[in-house]
């Protein structure tokens, strides 16, 4: 099982990122999805979380209005569209998912300043 990150970066403040996580290894529409992220000195936290058919979303409460997460099953990859970023969204990205034991990516940086 592999879940590998991309897209994070450098971004000012009120502009737009899209993270992808590309899955592999098991069948990837049968199971759900999330993203995390981890700002330096505080513990890792949910974001945004996706059902396997992408038929029902959550958001932490920081992120809703401005964070949308999808899924493209034909792809087994997995997005976070993130608006109207904040330096508050600083922070290692990760991309999750539980299956047999909980599987984690490598983590992307994204960093929101001027």
């Amino acid at each position: 099982v592999q879940v590998v990150e991309s897209g994070g970066g450098l971004v000012q403040p009120g502009g737009s990122l899209r993270l992808s996580c590309a899955a592999s290894g098991f069948p990837f529409s049968r199971y759900a999805m999330s993203w995390y992220r981890q700002a330096p000195g505080k513990e890792r936290e949910l974001v945004a979380h996706i059902t396997s058919t992408g038929g029902s979303t959550n958001y932490a409460e920081s992120v809703k209005g401005r964070f949308t997460i999808s899924r493209d099953n034909a792809k087994n990859t997995v997005y976070l569209q993130m608006n109207s970023l904040k330096p508050e969204d600083t922070a290692v990205y990760y991309c999750y998912t539980i299956t047999l034991r909980a599987y984690w990516g490598q983590g992307t940086q994204v960093t929101v300043s001027s």
